[in-house]
């Protein structure tokens, strides 16, 4: 309410005037008290009332307010966590980050090298050019200056202006005191000039007489660099200043906000957010946003490219990472240049004297120059990529890095018959090129027996480890002891096979090959063998779906497509952000790891070319020969003939159709007539070993053998360890269902 001002009658004298209104506060809340009618109370001269409902709803009458729903801003008086809490983010460190991280001190010292290196560089090329003459040329010009200076100083030229005004003041007085006191001062500073001029002469001639010539050129150059640097001009100095400049700016948080903006990931209403300050990571800077409410991690992934534009760098330079503790908040890093076209440097294989393959080993760095440890322990692994972009030499590392344990079994074989596999051929068990026969070799086939002698190892290794004593394999699984032992013949094996899709395409034996990589990289890892293959054809075609989905770990290189990246790394990498396709043709050796370990990434592999590979394998060979470990076509043998992939056919063959039990070493006679060149060597053993090597080639099949009692003439009721015919009709049946299955 506002005051009306109130104006008296003509006839009424003035200031008589009352006070006919007053300002009362506004009632906003209702009055649950009796209202007094203004008969019942007293009514003061222009007093009122207003009564406001609390809304125009005739229901909402009688509501009364309820609880705040909002918790409190802050508990008071605070715990001692928390006040613990708040001063521990309140507290500054004591040294900074690049200090105490080891990445940044790295990156410091390599900014260090790299800024004053050039420095140094850009001043030693100007100084016989540029520096030289400038001095030689302001040199006369300072000993002018030099000598007018201390001509100045001798005869008191700064009290000349004093002299002057005591003259134009006509204070005879002053003068002929000033007077008295230049003269002191020229008697004095004419002898201290003197024989400061005698001793710099005694000097120079001592030092042009007895000196040797290297330290009067140095005296002279000295001398001359003074003058040319007394005389330089003062607008030109005599050293320029070493413009040195790199591509790396400075990121604000204007930057950021203006990306997020170009991107559409903000509104005028919302935009983002930083929990923490900008600061460098490395060789460049760590932004860590929250993006508006109802943006995620995969918004921001999808607009990688306008981020990147936002921020004027390459896509190559950003990177993304997921917070786990918000679905809308990404960590950024920016790199100062793509890191990703930066040499990793040769592998430190190079200089290591032998590979412990239980431990992690060295296989690249990742964006930032952090090293990447790779293991093949209880996984298989897949390479892809497109032709010459490093495929073969990244897999090609971890086979050296397994060649240098002499402990470690290499099978290697090459489907495209290159020179990058020649020399494993030093150190494999097992080894072939290509797909053609030549010289009446077939490598197919050497695959073939080499897988199924491989399964047949696999199984052989899953009971031995069942049977063990719990002092020896306590978990019933493989130990570095148990591989190491020559004695149980467990040891890892690596099984390499380079253009898998060359094998798989065979026309004659892809599908067993294919059945047996498929049931290897399934199984195979839990004993201690471990697959890898690679490919530049990931397709259902050429590379199956079945075998691609056995690797527990996968690396793509650059691809063309982001459906062939996803193929490779597993269906639905592409929305995590892994995407192989967007790697430049110019990042080789570059590819993104999955499954190896909890984080995925991109891997920069290290180099190892033909000559260093050739030298590892050297070292590889004469370690394994230390140790005793060199088998199989390293050394010249043959594969043992194969039993376990006709042992069923051969044993079927033998027995009488009228026989339901015969005796194993009966059945071994047998096998040896029909096959002596196999089975011969088991016939000459005595009949207890002759009947468990029988028992052994049948067992991975799940044949067991019963106790069988025959009479002979003689020698009355005689029982002996034998096998049932059913047993044999029944594994039969179950190996071709599987075949035929594959």
């Amino acid at each position: 309410m506002t005051e009306n001002p109130v104006f008296p009658p003509p006839d009424q004298p003035e200031g008589a005037d009352e006070r006919t209104a007053d300002v009362l506060p506004f009632r906003l809340k209702n009055d649950t008290t009796p209202s007094v009618s203004p008969g019942e109370g007293e009514a003061k001269p222009g007093e009122w009332e207003a009564e406001l409902p609390d809304t125009d709803d005739p229901e909402a009458e009688g509501l009364a307010e309820g609880a705040p729903v909002d918790p409190p801003r802050e508990v008071y008086p605070p715990s001692v966590a928390e006040w613990m809490e708040a001063k521990d983010k309140a507290r500054l460190p004591v040294l900074p980050d690049w200090v105490k991280l080891p990445d940044q001190r790295t990156a410091v010292r390599k900014w260090a090298v790299r800024h004053y290196s050039a420095v140094v560089g850009y001043h030693a090329v100007r100084l016989p050019l540029v520096y030289t003459p400038k001095i030689c040329m302001y040199s006369p010009r300072g000993a002018w200056r030099w000598s007018t200076a201390i001509g100045r100083w001798v005869f008191d030229a700064e009290g000349k202006s004093l002299r002057l005004a005591s003259v134009a003041n006509e204070d005879a007085a002053e003068y002929l005191k000033l007077s008295r006191q230049r003269n002191d001062r020229v008697r004095l500073r004419g002898i201290v000039a003197a024989i400061a001029s005698l001793v710099g002469l005694a000097a120079a001639m001592t030092l042009y007489v007895m000196a040797p010539s290297w330290l009067l050129l140095l005296a002279m150059a000295a001398l001359t660099t003074t003058l040319g640097a007394v005389g330089a001009p003062a607008d030109r100095p005599l050293i320029d200043l070493a413009k040195v400049t790199f591509r790396k700016r400075k990121l604000s948080s204007d930057i950021v906000i203006r990306a997020h903006e170009a991107a559409k990931l903000t509104t005028k209403d919302q935009t983002i957010a930083f929990p923490r300050p900008i600061g460098r990571d490395g060789d460049g800077w760590r932004v860590v946003v929250d993006l508006p409410y109802g943006k995620t991690f995969e918004d921001a992934l999808n607009a990688h490219g306008r981020l990147a534009s936002g921020m004027d760098i390459a896509p190559t330079q950003l990177f993304m990472d997921k917070d786990e503790t918000s679905g809308r908040r990404v960590s950024y890093w920016i790199a100062d240049r793509d890191p990703l076209a930066v040499p990793s440097g040769k592998s430190p294989l190079l200089g290591a004297t032998r590979v412990d393959f239980w431990k992690p080993f060295p296989w690249g760095v990742d964006e930032r120059g952090n090293p990447v440890m790779a293991t093949m322990l209880w996984l298989s692994l897949l390479v892809g990529a497109v032709p010459r972009q490093g495929k073969t030499f990244s897999a090609r590392t971890i086979a050296l890095a397994a060649a240098l344990d002499p402990y470690v079994r290499l099978y290697v074989f090459d489907g495209k018959a290159s020179p990058d596999w020649r020399k494993f051929a030093l150190v494999a068990h097992r080894i072939a090129f290509g797909i053609v026969p030549k010289n009446g070799f077939d490598p197919v086939v050497h695959l073939l027996t080499s897988l199924r002698e491989l399964k047949a190892d696999v199984e052989d290794r899953y009971h031995r480890l069942s049977e063990l004593p719990l002092h020896i394999c306590p978990e019933g699984k493989l130990t570095p002891e148990i591989s190491r032992d020559p004695k149980l013949n467990m040891p890892l094996t690596l099984f390499v096979i380079d253009e898998v899709q060359e094998y798989l395409q065979h026309p004659e034996h892809g599908k067993e090959i294919l059945s047996l990589l498929v049931y290897l990289a399934r199984v195979a890892p839990a004993v201690g063998v471990s697959v890898m293959t690679s490919t530049q054809k990931p397709d259902d075609k050429a590379c199956p779906s079945e075998l691609r989905d056995q690797h527990q770990a996968r690396f793509a290189l650059r691809v063309g497509a982001y459906q062939v990246s996803d193929t490779i790394l597993g269906a639905g990498s592409y929305s995590e952000g892994l995407d192989a396709s967007k790697l430049l043709k110019s990042h080789k050796g570059v590819g993104l790891l999955k499954g190896m370990s909890d984080d995925s990434g991109i891997v920069r592999t290290y180099l190892a070319d033909g000559r260093d590979a050739e030298r590892i394998l050297t070292r590889a060979s004469a370690l394994r020969e230390a140790e005793g470990t060199l088998s199989g076509d390293a050394v010249g043998e043959v594969p043992a003939p194969e039993t376990s992939a006709t042992i069923l056919d051969d044993v079927a063959a033998v027995l009488d159709k009228g026989q339901a039990k015969v005796w194993s070493e009966t059945v071994v006679d047998r096998l040896a007539d029909l096959r002596p060149d196999v089975y011969g060597p088991w016939a000459e053993l005595e009949p207890k070993p002759k009947a468990e090597a029988l028992t052994a080639a049948l067992k991975p099949f799940g044949i067991g053998t019963v106790q069988i009692s025959r009479r002979i003439d003689g020698e009355g009721q005689v029982n002996k360890r034998g096998i049932k015919r059913d047993d044999i009709a029944t594994a039969i049946t179950e190996r071709n269902k599987k075949r035929d299955a594959g």
